[in-house]
């Protein structure tokens, strides 16, 4: 059986079980509400890619989130776990094929972290429905009804029964099904003080008492207790569990209770050590309220054990006469979790253990009793085929020696004078789940979190699970995906550059009016090394400086730090972030050019997904290529950059942090079979009025395997990347081998391509200037590099801006053996003369 869950603020339960949730979609008025299969497909056709369930199902998911059936309770019910700390939701019904249904959960509570307290004080109802699906409505030493063989006996309105009534409904029990001999008797929570114990008189009225469990009274005073308990001979099991005397008593009262009572096996849950087959056979269920003691002494009651649950019953010592293959020849798994078994020797445990001839499974502490090495374990018990819920072959085969993963669930704490709203903030993290608003001008500062419904936050977590949740964004008056494209497109259409400058050429000279050297600081080595003009000299102090050259951002913070002023030169632009950050500078570009020819289709995936998806079924539509590549807002090196044609995954890939998504230039312009990419360096002496040069001189970088649209080539970092200098084989040519190669080969003018590439260029630039006068500063200069890539028309496409910092330039002209050419370019010298 599986299952698929799906949140709406919903959950989708399928068996595969999913959930599908809404979350705040704003909805245009002169929408038209879904009402076909069709149009709902159409609208969230990407949503149901990315949740996972299976296309059997979105008929019947549109079916029920249409007409609002949260239909689960007929299949499902809540049950209390970890002595009511916890809930979890089981299958009622006898099977559910795989993949056959699909359920509905609702959002409990959606809230603002900064509302939360306010909510839960001022909404009616809302902090004690949180606290119950929490489980912080009770406190902890407070009873909760469940089926268990030592818990009390409550009448169905939750008061205590009469103490007198049960002794005599046990004995009338006890009549009707034999001899009128009771043998377990359970009193619990029942307000029994010492004096009531006493007037009671068990020993008198059940001789044969072999089970008793006071659990929940009132008994203070251990003479008492032993003197009564001590006449009950053939006790096995005693539980004395919250009462007020085990606060103020050590071992004293076990010790003469064992004494008194050389039978008893259990005591308050734990092994006596004269454990043996009862004790046993209680925690094989083979004895119980029912059954608690064999028929026949010549009876064998533990042959039928085949599952065995001993953790943490505080054991000391495991060889018995009872734990043997003889009396459990079908035991096949076993827990000795949490067990000190500090009397027995890792060889004495294992030779027991070996004995059993069918024993697969095994949870056992490791390290621990039987040592600190799993897979010596599993070598002396070779009929494991579990250990600790890890099967042998893999711990076997990836060498694991350590396999404890029985952690303690996380439950919620509190202490009893807590108000409901405080249990709450403190255990709501363990149900929260959380998404972000977006729109097209802006993402939302805060997150937004809910909590599930009673059902949806039952659904609990499991290394092998049989249900999937998943959140859906349900938009039943939504616009189809297409739509909020073509608004795109038609926004991006009437944009169009007017560039004036608002100020004549008047920049101001880096020349000291007193003749002597500018004074540089820099933290960048080659700087300082490769700087020997003599209109320059070195400081090593910022504010002692006239031009500030390094390779961290000079913001306020760095100013108030080192002293730098407004009066000195930096080698960088205010605001530069709107070319150097992918995001904005797609922003940039769209907002003063539109949509450029040398700008491919790119959008902000954190506030522009819409208009991406309805750009791919607008494409998949008409038969065009679909090929996208990712790359996030500000690594370079092609760091987590993805190339993919699938939008299942492009959704998915978003998760792994702020991204952009631009349409991959499937046919590049090729130099001998291979991509290739072209590194130009631009200087800026000034925005207002724009002033940049350009060099003649640009870097190469090509990709090292030949070019293929192969659908396996997409994960080939060397066939659809050009970045390797980093770790792999490095691929370079000088400037005037490639312009004559590549004429060659295309049988194309360079002039002619270059000349473009320029006018794209500026292009940019023009736009930064445009779009963000802010930039503008008399006291920058700064270098950028631009990269550039031809497609098969020879056309340029922007690729990325970023600041470049000396010592970039110099390893790059390093690499090419042009470091003459470079340092003698006519650029620097206007750069550092200007």
């Amino acid at each position: 059986m599986a299952g698929y869950f799906v949140m709406e603020p919903c959950v989708i339960v399928a068996a595969t079980l999913m959930a599908v949730g809404v979350v705040g979609v704003e909805m245009s008025s002169n929408s038209n509400r879904i009402e076909t299969y069709e149009d709902f497909v159409k609208v969230h056709g990407v949503l149901l890619a990315a949740s996972g369930l299976p296309q059997s199902l979105h008929r019947q998911l549109f079916q029920k989130l249409t007409t609002e059936t949260f239909d689960a309770g007929s299949y499902f019910k809540i049950e209390v776990c970890e002595d009511g700390r916890q809930r979890r939701l089981v299958l009622d019904s006898q099977s559910m094929p795989k993949e056959s249904n699909v359920f509905l959960v609702d959002h409990a509570w959606t809230f603002r972290l900064s509302d939360a307290f306010s909510q839960l004080q001022e909404v009616p109802g809302l902090a004690q429905r949180m606290a119950s699906l929490m489980c912080v409505d009770t406190d902890l030493d407070t009873d909760i009804e469940e089926v268990d063989a030592v818990k009390g006996v409550l009448h169905e309105n939750g008061t205590k029964s009469n103490v007198e009534d049960i002794l005599e409904s046990e004995i009338h029990n006890a009549t009707e099904k034999g001899d009128g001999t009771v043998k377990w008797l359970e009193l619990e929570d029942a307000d029994i003080g010492d004096d009531m114990l006493l007037s009671l008189n068990l020993s008198s009225k059940f001789p044969d008492l072999q089970a008793l469990s006071l659990c929940g009274n009132k008994l203070e005073t251990v003479e008492i207790i032993v003197q009564e308990v001590t006449k009950l001979k053939n006790l096995r099991a005693l539980w004395l569990n919250n009462n007020p005397v085990l606060k103020k008593c050590d071992h004293c009262m076990e010790d003469a209770i064992l004494q008194g009572c050389p039978k008893l096996e259990i005591y308050n849950s734990n092994f006596t050590i004269n454990f043996g087959e009862w004790a046993l056979g209680f925690c094989g269920e083979v004895y119980d309220k029912d059954n608690p003691s064999s028929l026949c002494l010549r009876d064998r009651p533990l042959q039928s054990v085949t599952s065995l649950d001993l953790s943490n019953r505080c054991i000391h010592n495991l060889v018995n006469k009872a734990f043997s293959p003889a009396e459990m020849p079908s035991l096949s798994h076993l827990n000795i979790r949490g067990n000190p078994l500090e009397q027995n020797s890792v060889r004495e445990l294992l030779e027991v253990l070996k004995g059993f001839p069918c024993l697969q499974s095994l949870g056992v502490d490791i390290p621990g009793p039987l040592g600190e090495s799993a897979i010596e374990i599993l070598e002396s018990l070779p009929t494991l085929c579990t250990l600790n819920g890890v099967t042998a072959s893999k711990i076997l085969e990836e060498g694991k020696h350590v396999i404890d993963s029985m952690l303690q669930p996380r439950l919620p704490e509190w202490s009893a004078d807590q108000p409901l709203a405080d249990r709450v903030l403190s255990a709501m993290w363990l149900y929260l789940m959380t998404y972000r608003l977006a729109n097209e001008e802006k993402i939302d500062e805060t997150s937004v979190w809910y909590v599930m419904d009673e059902l949806g936050s039952a659904v609990r977590h499991s290394d092998e699970p049989n249900f999937r949740v998943a959140p859906f964004l349900f938009m039943p008056e939504g616009k189809l995906s297409s739509a909020e494209y073509e608004k795109h497109c038609q926004k991006l259409q009437f944009k169009s550059l007017s560039y004036t400058p608002t100020k004549s050429s008047n920049t101001e000279s880096l020349h000291r009016s007193d003749g002597c050297a500018s004074r540089v600081y820099t933290d960048i080595p080659y700087v300082e090394e490769f700087l020997t003009r003599t209109e320059f000299v070195i400081t090593t102090e910022p504010k002692d400086a006239d031009i500030i050259w390094t390779s961290l951002q000079v913001d306020e913070d760095m100013k108030k730090a080192t002293g730098i002023t407004d009066q000195q030169y930096v080698n960088q632009f205010p605001f530069e972030s709107c070319l150097v950050m992918k995001h904005h500078l797609a922003e940039t570009v769209q907002k003063a050019h539109g949509s450029p020819e040398w700008l491919q289709p790119t959008y902000n995936l954190e506030t522009h997904l819409p208009q991406l998806i309805g750009d791919y079924y607008v494409r998949k539509r008409d038969g065009l290529n679909n090929l996208w590549i990712l790359k996030p807002w500000n690594m370079a090196r092609t760091i987590d950059t993805s190339v993919t044609d699938d939008l299942s995954a492009v959704i998915r890939l978003m998760e792994t942090g702020p991204k952009i998504c631009q349409k991959y230039i499937e046919f590049p312009a090729l130099f001998q079979g291979r991509k290739f990419d072209l590194r130009y360096i631009v200087l800026v002496r000034s925005m207002d009025p724009l002033e940049i040069f350009l060099s003649d001189v640009f870097w190469v970088r090509l990709a090292n395997n030949p070019y293929s649209l192969d659908k396996h080539s997409f994960f080939e970092y060397e066939t659809h990347f050009t970045v390797m200098n980093y770790g792999r084989k490095f691929n370079h040519m000088n400037t005037p081998d490639f312009v004559r190669e590549f004429e060659v080969e295309h049988q194309v003018k360079w002039l002619e391509i270059h000349q473009r590439v320029k006018n794209t260029i500026r292009s940019v630039f023009e736009a930064a200037a445009v779009a963000h006068p802010e930039m503008h500063s008399s006291k920058s200069r700064a270098m950028y590099g631009v990269d550039i890539m031809l497609d098969s028309s020879f056309q340029p496409k922007l690729l990325e801006v970023l600041p470049f910092p000396f010592e970039v330039i110099l390893y790059s002209a390093i690499v090419a053996e042009s470091i003459t050419e470079v340092a003698n370019s006519s650029m620097f010298v206007v750069w550092f003369a200007a």
